[in-house]
């Protein structure tokens, strides 16, 4: 099947270890929260919500750096036990809508809905309906990317959260990836942005332009 035809749906839950705490313990609700190290250890975070991001806390912050930012924050140690159940319910949900699912961690993953008859062939409705459905079985919210390949999948599950939808057709595709910042690209992190800057390539359309 010629790539553009197919059909990927990129699910991201959104601040998936912070959401299920608070899920369990509702206390947490609309407070600063890191699940990670403590704050005067050498941990650091895992990940927070988005009351703590305001902050500037991120993850893979050391916990310490996380408490100068925030003082007040909630901070919680993992409990993988729990994320590892509310995921293997969220897989429960991917199984309903197509076989095939290409997990990437606990909380996203790939899904090739490109011959389902669900909604008429429709992955714009079919990604709706796995939000509402993980929703319901799980209180948890989730973002959730459409396009024809899985890069442009996962680049449009960022766009639009928490809880969002985000789609790249086809004829959106190439204009899309000439005017992301390089830093969007997956496997670039800051230090390599920073050396590409310095090459004068900061977009897509900069980087297209490269010999190999």
């Amino acid at each position: 099947m010629p790539d553009r035809c197919r059909k990927i749906i990129h699910i991201d839950m959104d601040a998936f270890f912070a959401a299920v705490e608070q899920r369990d313990f509702p206390e947490y609700n609309h407070k600063p929260l890191v699940v990670g190290g403590q704050p005067h250890s050498r941990g650091v975070v895992a990940t927070c919500n988005y009351e703590a991001r305001k902050y500037g806390i991120h993850s893979a912050m050391p916990a310490s750096q996380a408490y100068r930012l925030c003082p007040q924050a909630i901070f919680v140690k993992p409990r993988f036990e729990a994320y590892k159940e509310a995921a293997a319910s969220i897989r429960q949900v991917f199984s309903c809508f197509t076989e095939l699912v290409e997990p990437l961690s606990l909380d996203e993953a790939y899904l090739d809905v490109s011959h389902t008859s669900l909604h008429h062939g429709s992955a714009s409705l079919i990604a709706k309906d796995i939000k509402k459905a993980i929703l319901e079985k799980t209180q948890l919210v989730a973002s959730a990317g459409v396009s024809y390949n899985k890069f442009l999948a996962k680049i449009a599950s960022d766009r639009d959260k928490p809880d969002g939808f985000y789609l790249i057709t086809p004829e959106q595709g190439a204009q899309f990836v000439e005017m992301l910042p390089i830093g969007q690209f997956h496997g670039i992190g800051k230090a390599t942005e920073k050396k590409m800057h310095a090459y004068g390539i900061k977009t897509g359309r900069e980087l297209k332009k490269q010999s190999l």
